[in-house]
């Protein structure tokens, strides 16, 4: 404002920095007011504003949506509590009285009680709508304040909460639906264990009492085999017949039982360094008979390599008998078989093993591991199982190698068997249970010792008594039970204990315990003699302390090798007590 020159005063234009501004603030001003009006009439959120008692003072396009209710129908009528959950209203009064330690009315201060004190606060609540359906939602809550800093009022912005309340529905569901299915899938695996379990305990006891008379048919044709007189020409045919459906059957339960293990995983390896050379000079030895019973070449190769693998030899042994015992039993007459070690690969070993039979058509070949598949020579004059394939193939895949054949049509098949090589051999200690070979015969002037059998099958007894009545430096004492055992072997000190396990009253493991553990008895050797076979059976008596472990049927060689070397165990063991000098007291 200046003075003109009458002295009256006149307004100076505004300059157009201050215009510039005034344009700016009421740009700003109408910003304002729209975005003010966008939210109010956002229909994606409501805004419900109350006054500082909670009576509802707005509420917008948004809550008009999604709560059903028109404005007039609540503002200056009810409070945010009225369209609520109750049961959330109260349970939120709760939960706050116990989070701030203050007592908390259910109710509209439930919903504001942090805005009005100053603390950010968001929330899931559910609004019920004016048709009585719920809405899921996400509440923000904030105090509104005059000037001075006084509430006047609250904010509460809601945003629909369905789509994620589906979404934590839907996981829930399919987390049950997992927990549901863990809990059925570890209840079959329960299952399936305990099946396993009973098959093999159900196979366990099978083979117990299959054994048990198979060692009657095959000790006492053994016993007439080699009796004298001799048996005639007749007799001699009989027997042979009566041994060999034996021994088949035999054959047949032990590998119905590997089987059964090895479908199960119960079936123990224990893979070490070992030459495939050494086992199959072992195999060779053992299959001769057979080759020039059947008038088969066998070749095998002048081991200049040991060739060295690391797998199980006993079951390595087993597969390979079975593939040359195959080679043979199918060979065509005065054929051959050639046996070959070579690396195909590095770190891989491949025997194969083949022969002049008549050869596999591809589809006969895509059948051979199949289990009681016989490939057609069911009706043939060679006997077979049908399994020792099958059991071959999971053994040899177990032990990390391969298996597998090539054939042709009247030129003969080629098996073989891949195993992982090894650098070293490591010496390794003579497992448990092996007989040891066959000690001198005693001399003539040896003096009479003293056998004690406990058994409670008179078959067995019988079988065992008709043995050693051809030893003219034994005598056997026999016992019913393991308590009647323990008692003789008490009172007569017998040299050698043959032990059955499966005994009325306390069984052979427990005797053998009591036994050992009695400074009269405790020296004795005991061999267990027993229809329990299966590979856990065996291992648990070695532990248990027996100095050999036989199996039935009885193969009268093996017995006389093993009682022969408890024989000279026990004789070894009294020396050395002899020897010790007397302790005097003082």
């Amino acid at each position: 404002m200046t003075r003109a020159g009458n002295g009256a005063f006149a307004y100076a234009p505004a300059s157009p920095a201050a215009d510039v501004v005034e344009v700016q603030r009421q740009k700003a001003l109408i910003k304002a007011g729209a975005l003010q009006k966008a939210i109010l009439e956002s229909a994606n959120f409501s805004s419900i504003a109350t006054d500082e008692r909670g009576v509802i003072q707005l509420f917008n396009v948004g809550a008009e949506r999604m709560l059903g209710y028109q404005a007039g129908d609540v503002i200056n009528r009810i409070t945010p509590a009225d369209i609520s959950d109750p049961a959330e209203v109260v349970a939120r009064a709760q939960a706050l009285s116990i989070e701030l330690a203050t007592p908390i009315t259910p109710g509209f201060e439930a919903l504001v009680f942090k805005a009005s004190r100053g603390i950010e606060d968001v929330y899931e609540l559910t609004y019920i709508r004016k048709d009585g359906s719920r809405l899921p939602a996400i509440v923000s809550v904030t105090a509104l304040q005059d000037a001075a800093d006084a509430i006047i009022g609250y904010l509460l912005i809601g945003t629909d909460n369905t789509a994620r309340k589906l979404v934590e529905a839907e996981r829930s569901r399919l987390d049950q639906v997992l927990k549901r299915s863990l809990r059925e899938l570890e209840n079959a695996k329960v299952a399936a264990e305990q099946a396993n379990l009973a098959k093999s305990d159900f196979l366990s006891s099978m083979s117990h009492e299959l054994r048990s008379p198979l060692n009657a048919i095959l000790g006492f044709a053994q016993l007439m085999e080699t009796g004298a007189p001799s048996p005639t020409p007749g007799q001699k045919d009989s027997i042979d017949q009566i041994l060999q459906a034996g021994w088949y059957l035999l054959e047949l339960i032990n590998e119905i039982l590997d089987l059964a293990l090895i479908e199960s995983g119960r079936l123990s390896l224990s893979p070490e360094p070992m030459s495939l050379a050494e086992v199959l000079g072992d195999c060779q030895a053992m299959i001769e008979p057979q080759a020039q019973k059947s008038g088969i070449r066998v070749g095998f190769p002048d081991f200049e390599d040991p060739w060295l693998v690391k797998a199980d030899r006993t079951r390595v042994k087993q597969v390979l008998i079975n593939l040359l015992s195959n080679a043979i039993k199918y060979n065509r007459v005065g054929g051959r078989v050639d046996v070959r070690c070579a690396a195909v690969a590095p770190g891989r070993v491949r025997v194969s093993f083949q022969d002049t039979g008549e050869g596999l058509s591809e589809n006969k070949l895509a059948q051979l591991f199949q289990p009681f598949n016989r490939l057609g020579q069911e009706g043939g004059a060679q006997e077979g199982t049908g399994i020792g394939l099958v059991v071959s193939k999971r053994l040899v895949e177990l032990m990390g190698g391969a298996i597998g054949a090539e054939s042709t049509v009247g030129v003969g098949s080629l098996f073989w068997v891949e195993l992982a090589s090894t650098a070293a051999l490591q010496p390794v200690a003579a497992a448990a249970g092996v007989s040891p070979a066959a000690p001198a015969p005693a001399p003539a002037d040896t003096p009479q010792r003293s056998l004690l059998y406990v058994e409670d099958n008179p078959a067995n007894l019988m079988l065992v008594e008709r043995l050693l009545a051809r030893r003219s430096d034994l005598r056997m004492l026999s016992a019913r039970d393991g308590r009647s055992g323990i008692e003789l072997a008490r009172l007569h000190q017998p040299d050698v204990i043959l032990m059955d396990i499966n005994l009325p009253g306390i069984n052979g493991l427990t005797a053998l315990r009591i036994l050992t553990e009695d400074g009269r008895t405790a020296g004795i050797p005991v061999i267990a003699l027993s229809a329990n076979a299966m590979p856990r059976d065996i291992e648990r008596g070695l532990q248990a302390g027996f100095f050999r472990y036989l199996t039935k049927p009885i193969k009268v060689a093996e017995f006389m090798v093993t009682l022969d070397a408890a024989l000279v165990h026990a004789a070894g063991a009294a020396d050395g007590a002899a020897r010790q000098p007397e302790v005097v007291q003082p």
